[in-house]
C-alpha cells in the first residue's frame, strides 16, 4: 500500500473533461509505458479522486484508446483500426485473471478485493456464481464495448469462507431445507438425511454445507449438525450472527486439549530470563465486568526525580507457539468478537482468563514497553523486552476515576501521576495532528434472558483515556523501534495504517457542514485533522453538531494491517502498530514474535507471507465489526418492539432513493421512513445529504429533528419502520 502525498490537498483538481484530455496526452506521449491510477496522479500532479480517474480510464478502455495489461496497469493502444483489431484478438486469446476475496453487498452483487490491483473488482450478481461473502475466488476482468458497468466475473470459488450456518428448517417430505437469511448471504441448503421425528418445521438448526450439486447453477446440499429447539431465542440469534459471519461457536477438541496441557506454573528458570518487575507497583484498570486483563501499568519513582512507567502486556506468545493447533485456531479467527451479550474469544478461556490474564496478587509473564520520563514528562529512555510482574491491585474504571477525582484512596498519588503523564501524551498527540472523534457507543441493560430493558450511551472519562494513551504510546514506540532497526534493509513487520481521507468526500462534507455554520479548512491534511478535532469539541456543547461526526467519519479511510508502513493519519503517527492486546488480536501476536526476534539481533520473516496474514487479519476484523453491528441492531429492534405506536424525537441520519433513515435521540434506535408514506415526492440530492420536495421545495437534510411514530419492528429482517408526525397531527 503506497502512501498518498501529504501535499495532495494543495495540488490542483481539474475539471473532468480537462483531466480526460491530459490523461490522453500522457498516454500518447509515453506510449510505451504502463500506468496505474497512482502514477497518473503523480505524473499530472492532480488531486482528483481515484473514482474520477477510474471513470475516465473506463471511458478510454471503451474507446479502445488504452488497454489493460496482465498486471492490471493501463497502456496506450494507438488509434488505427488495425492496432485496435489486433488488441481485441490479444484480449480474446488471453484472459486477465486474478485471485481475490469477495466482499458481498446486500443486493447480491459484490466486490473482489485483489491485492495486485489498486481497486476492487465489481461483480454484478449475475456473474457471482455461488460466491458468498469472504470466499476466495478467481475473477476475470471484463471490459465491455457497450459500456456495461460490470468490471469482472467470478470463474471459480477456490476456498469457502464458511460452510456452517444457522437457519430455519423446512420439511418437504422426501427432503428438507434450511433457509439462511444473512445480512449479505441468503441461501437455502437442501437436506436429505435428517431425523424426521425430532426436527419440526420452523425450528432453528445448525447446518453444514457438504457439497454443491450441479454444474450451471450449483445448489448447496448438506447435513444438520444440531437442532436448537432447546435454546433461548436470544441465544439462537447471537449464535446465528457469529456462525453466519464465519466465526466458530466453540473450539475444536484438539485445541482445547493443547490448551489444557500448557504448564500452569512459572518456573524459576523462566523468571531468570526476564526483567523482574515483581517488586514494582503494578496495577490494572479495566471494565467492571472484565475477565481477561491483558495490560497492566507499573510506576516507579527514581532517585533522579524521573518516573519510570512500564506498560506490561500478557505474553501470549510464550504459550501459543507457531504451528500448534492453538496458533492455527487463533490465526483462523484472528480476533475476539464482541457481541452485545457475549464474547466469542480468539483463545480458549484457560489462556484468555487464566494463564495470560494479569490477575491481581498473581505473578504473570509479560512483554513490556518501559519508558523513563523526566520532570517535564518527556521520554528520556525506552526499553522493550520480556518481563515478569506481580499485579498489586485491580481497578475498575469507575473506581479509578473516583480516586482521581477526590485525590484519595488506594494509590491516589500514583494514579494522579499516571493521569498527568497521560494528559501530556494526549496533548502532544493532538498538537501533531491526532483527530479526536468523540463518538457515542450504545450499551444495553439486559435481563437474565438477554432481553434489552434499557439503552444508554457509554461515557468515556479520564480513567479510560489514561489507559488508552499509554497503550497508544507503546504501539507507536514499538513500530518506531522496528523501523529504526530496518536501516539499511527492511525488517518485515505488521503495521496498523490509516490512509488520508478521500478529497471528494471531504469537499462534499465541508459544503454540507457550512449549512450548520461550521467551516472546515481542507488545504492540508494537518488542517483537516485540526478542523475535525475542533468540530468534535464543538459537538460536545452543541447537540445539533453531533450529527456531523458520523458524516465526518465516512470521509475517512479504513484502518488496516499491512507490511507497508504509510503511517496512521487519524492518530497523527508516522509509525504505528498493535502490540497491546494479543489475547484478543492475532496481529499483536505476530508483532510480539517479530519484535522478540529483533530485540538483540536482526531476523527477517518473509514479507509476502506476512502480508498475506495481514490481509486475512484485516478481513476477519471487518467480519467481526459486521457481527458486532448486527448484534447491536438486533437488540435495538428487539427493544423497540415493546414501543410500537409510541412517538419519539428523532434525527435524520441518511438517505437512499427509497427513503430516509432516522434515529431516535434517546435510545439511538435507527429505522426508515419511506418516501411513499409522505404527502409529496422527494428528490434525493446528488450529495445524498439532503432531499427536496417536488411540490413545495421543502428541504430535509441530515441532522434535522423530526417527530416519528414507531409503525413496525421486524426482528427477522432487523428493520424498524417509522412514520412522520407533522406538527399539526
Amino acid at each position: 500500500m503506497k502512501k498518498q502525498s501529504w501535499k495532495k490537498y494543495s495540488e490542483k483538481k481539474l475539471p473532468f473533461n480537462l483531466l480526460k484530455t491530459k490523461i490522453k496526452k500522457l498516454f500518447k506521449r509515453y506510449s510505451d509505458k504502463e500506468y496505474n491510477v497512482g502514477k497518473i496522479r503523480k505524473k499530472l500532479n492532480v488531486s482528483n479522486s481515484k473514482g474520477q480517474l477510474y471513470e475516465i480510464l473506463k471511458i478510454l478502455l471503451k474507446e479502445e484508446f488504452i488497454i489493460i495489461t496482465g498486471h492490471g496497469n493501463y497502456v496506450y493502444n494507438g488509434l488505427n483500426k488495425a492496432k485496435s483489431k489486433q488488441s481485441d484478438q490479444t484480449r480474446n486469446k488471453k484472459q486477465v485473471i486474478y485471485t481475490g476475496v469477495v466482499d458481498k453487498t446486500k443486493t447480491g452483487s459484490g466486490y473482489v478485493i485483489v491485492k495486485e490491483l489498486p481497486y476492487d473488482v465489481y461483480v454484478h450478481n449475475r456473474y457471482m456464481k455461488t460466491a458468498m461473502d469472504g470466499d476466495k475466488v478467481k475473477v476475470e476482468l471484463l471490459f465491455s464495448k457497450r459500456g456495461s458497468k460490470n468490471d469482472g466475473r467470478i470463474l471459480e470459488i477456490i476456498k469457502r469462507a464458511k460452510t456452517q450456518f444457522i437457519g430455519t428448517f423446512r420439511n418437504f417430505g422426501n427432503y428438507a431445507s434450511v433457509t439462511i437469511n444473512g445480512v449479505k448471504d441468503e441461501l437455502e441448503i437442501f437436506i436429505q438425511d435428517y431425523d424426521k421425528d425430532k426436527i419440526k418445521g420452523g425450528s432453528k438448526v445448525f447446518a453444514e454445507i457438504t457439497e454443491w450439486r450441479g454444474t450451471k447453477n450449483p445448489i448447496p446440499w448438506g447435513r444438520i449438525l444440531n437442532s436448537l429447539d432447546d435454546y433461548e431465542q436470544n441465544d439462537i440469534e447471537m449464535k446465528s450472527i457469529l456462525i453466519n459471519n464465519g466465526f466458530k461457536l466453540e473450539f475444536q477438541e484438539e485445541v482445547l486439549k493443547e490448551a489444557e496441557n500448557l504448564p500452569k506454573q512459572i518456573t524459576d528458570e523462566e523468571i531468570s530470563k526476564r526483567r523482574d518487575f515483581r517488586k514494582t507497583l503494578t496495577i490494572t484498570i479495566d471494565p467492571d465486568t472484565a475477565k481477561d486483563f491483558d495490560d497492566a501499568l507499573s510506576i516507579k519513582y527514581m532517585e533522579t526525580g524521573n518516573i519510570e512507567i512500564g506498560i506490561h502486556i500478557a505474553d501470549v506468545t510464550h504459550y501459543v507457539k507457531p504451528g500448534t493447533e492453538l496458533d492455527k485456531a487463533a490465526y483462523d479467527q484472528s480476533t475476539s468478537v464482541y457481541l452485545v451479550d457475549r464474547v466469542d474469544p480468539m483463545l480458549p478461556e484457560i489462556l484468555s482468563n487464566e494463564l495470560c490474564s494479569l490477575r491481581p496478587d498473581e505473578e504473570s509473564l509479560t512483554f513490556s514497553a518501559v519508558f523513563e520520563f523526566n520532570k517535564n514528562y518527556n521520554i528520556v529512555k525506552r526499553w522493550f523486552g520480556k518481563t515478569v510482574i506481580h499485579s498489586d491491585r485491580r481497578f475498575a474504571y469507575e473506581e479509578a476515576q473516583e480516586i482521581m477525582d477526590n485525590n484519595e484512596g488506594d494509590y491516589a498519588k500514583e494514579l494522579g501521576d499516571l493521569n498527568t503523564i497521560a494528559k501530556k501524551l494526549r496533548e502532544d498527540r493532538f498538537k501533531k495532528g491526532s483527530i479526536d472523534f468523540n463518538t457515542e457507543e450504545v450499551k444495553f441493560k439486559l435481563d437474565d434472558k438477554g432481553k434489552p430493558i434499557g439503552l444508554y450511551v457509554k461515557e468515556r472519562k479520564e480513567a479510560h483515556l489514561l489507559v488508552e494513551d499509554f497503550m497508544l504510546l507503546a504501539n507507536k514506540e514499538v513500530a518506531a523501534f522496528i523501523i529504526g532497526k530496518s536501516k539499511p534493509k527492511e525488517i518485515p513487520f505488521v503495521y496498523r495504517v490509516h490512509d488520508l481521507p478521500d478529497p471528494d468526500k471531504l469537499l462534499d462534507f465541508a459544503n454540507f457542514a457550512k449549512e450548520f455554520g461550521v467551516r472546515l479548512k481542507l488545504d492540508t491534511p494537518e488542517q483537516v485533522a485540526k478542523s475535525f478535532t475542533e468540530l468534535s469539541k464543538k459537538s460536545e456543547e452543541d447537540e445539533t453538531l453531533k450529527m456531523l461526526i458520523p458524516l465526518a467519519l465516512r470521509t475517512m479511510s479504513k484502518a488496516i494491517y499491512t507490511t507497508d508502513n504509510i503511517g496512521h493519519y487519524g492518530l497523527g503517527f508516522e509509525k504505528y502498530t498493535h502490540f497491546t492486546s494479543p489475547i484478543r488480536r492475532y496481529a499483536d501476536v505476530l508483532v510480539h514474535r517479530v519484535l522478540d526476534m529483533n530485540l538483540n539481533k536482526t531476523k527477517r520473516v518473509e514479507k509476502a507471507a506476512l502480508e498475506e496474514k495481514c490481509r486475512h487479519i484485516s478481513e476477519q476484523e471487518r467480519k467481526a465489526i459486521t457481527a458486532e453491528r448486527e448484534s447491536i441492531k438486533y437488540k435495538q429492534v428487539e427493544f423497540i418492539t415493546e414501543h410500537i405506536g409510541e412517538v419519539f424525537d428523532a434525527v435524520v441520519t441518511g438517505f437512499i432513493a427509497k427513503g430516509m433513515f432516522v434515529e431516535i435521540i434517546e435510545s439511538k434506535v435507527e429505522g426508515m421512513i419511506e418516501f411513499n408514506t409522505l404527502d409529496q415526492v422527494f428528490i434525493l440530492d446528488e450529495s445524498k445529504l439532503k432531499v427536496v420536495g417536488k411540490r413545495n421545495g421543502e428541504v430535509i437534510k441530515i441532522g434535522d429533528r423530526l417527530k416519528v411514530v414507531v409503525k413496525d419492528a421486524d426482528l427477522q429482517r432487523r428493520r424498524v419502520d417509522f412514520g412522520l408526525i407533522n406538527d399539526e397531527d
